[in-house]
């Protein structure tokens, strides 16, 4: 079931030719031994002068200006590369996530009024009362991001800590979630690890507690029907799942292998996955899009293979 030498060859040659500089920087950074500074180059390209994230870099919104979402995906990239707290690109952006959070509510929006002025898919669309729909997505994953860059007893360390208040008051209090702000959830639990005692010290939670709720979550979420994969935008269960120590292997049992076995028979000859969701407007430059997001899967997926080790 392993990927080929020749297939692998042919998915970086892609990336190399049709994706954005962005993902082909990762990919030599994750399988190619490639500078980490040349992903912080290109990733710095979508950085306004507020420190936040714009320009496209989500493919389904093309508001130029700064959002959350958008320094929620830089963000994740950033912590992909193991970025510090020192570096430009993350100072701006700490200072941007502390400047845009809401106090009342506890979160950052999650969609903004600019992104209907440019191309975007519908549910990227801001409308009265659209944060109901987003809920702590990205918001839990932000408040994460500032208390991991955040000197311990900073400002923005404590906003960061306010917020994961309210994304864990409203963990404590779900019957059930979508699988991305699940995923928020997941990441937010691996900085908690890595802050244990500032944790302990400030909830009456325990981390198994947390963990827990959102395995549980995870489990009511994930499509179980195999043959429901191919058809529309379904929750796959390696969506929750990084590696094969990831305690969720165990209670998907055998979808995990059906799952990689998914993974490597939809890989087309050229190398990519295509993807499973339409914009339904805007189709021009959905095309341009949808050529991102290939790439963007094919980085992401690959990186999930090599985890089971299958390339």
């Amino acid at each position: 079931m392993k990927i080929s030498t020749e297939m692998f060859k042919k998915s970086s040659s892609w990336i190399k030719r049709n994706a954005r500089p962005l993902e082909a920087a990762r990919w030599e950074y994750l399988f190619e031994g490639g500078s980490r500074d040349k992903v912080i180059k290109y990733l710095s390209a979508f950085q306004n002068e507020d420190g936040g994230f714009g320009l496209g870099i989500e493919p389904d919104f093309w508001s130029p200006y700064s959002s959350p979402m958008a320094t929620w995906a830089a963000g994740q990239i950033l912590m992909e590369i193991g970025a510090m707290s020192d570096e430009k690109v993350v100072k701006s952006m700490i200072t941007y996530l502390a400047n845009t959070y809401q106090k009342e509510s506890g979160m950052w929006f999650s969609v903004l009024p600019e992104n209907n002025q440019y191309p975007h898919a519908s549910w990227w669309h801001w409308q009265e009362g659209v944060q109901e729909n987003w809920m702590f997505n990205p918001s839990a994953e932000l408040a994460a991001l500032l208390v991991h860059w955040s000197p311990k007893h900073s400002e923005t360390a404590q906003i960061g800590w306010s917020a994961i208040e309210e994304a864990l008051n409203h963990l404590f209090n779900v019957d059930e979630m979508d699988k991305h702000e699940i995923n928020n959830y997941q990441r937010l639990l691996k900085v908690l690890n890595l802050h244990k005692t500032t944790f302990t010290s400030k909830f009456p939670y325990l981390l198994s507690e947390v963990s827990d709720i959102i395995m549980s979550l995870a489990e009511r979420c994930v499509e179980r029907d195999v043959y429901a994969w191919s058809t529309g935008y379904n929750p796959l269960p390696l969506d929750f799942i990084d590696s094969p120590n990831h305690p969720l292997c165990e209670k998907f049992g055998d979808l995990v292998e059906h799952n990689l076995v998914f993974y490597v028979e939809k890989l087309s000859d050229e190398g990519t996955w295509d993807i499973s969701w339409n914009w339904g407007s805007y189709p021009e430059e959905f095309a341009v899009a949808k050529r991102y997001w290939k790439g963007l899967l094919a980085v992401d997926r690959y990186k999930t293979l090599k985890s089971f080790e299958l390339i």
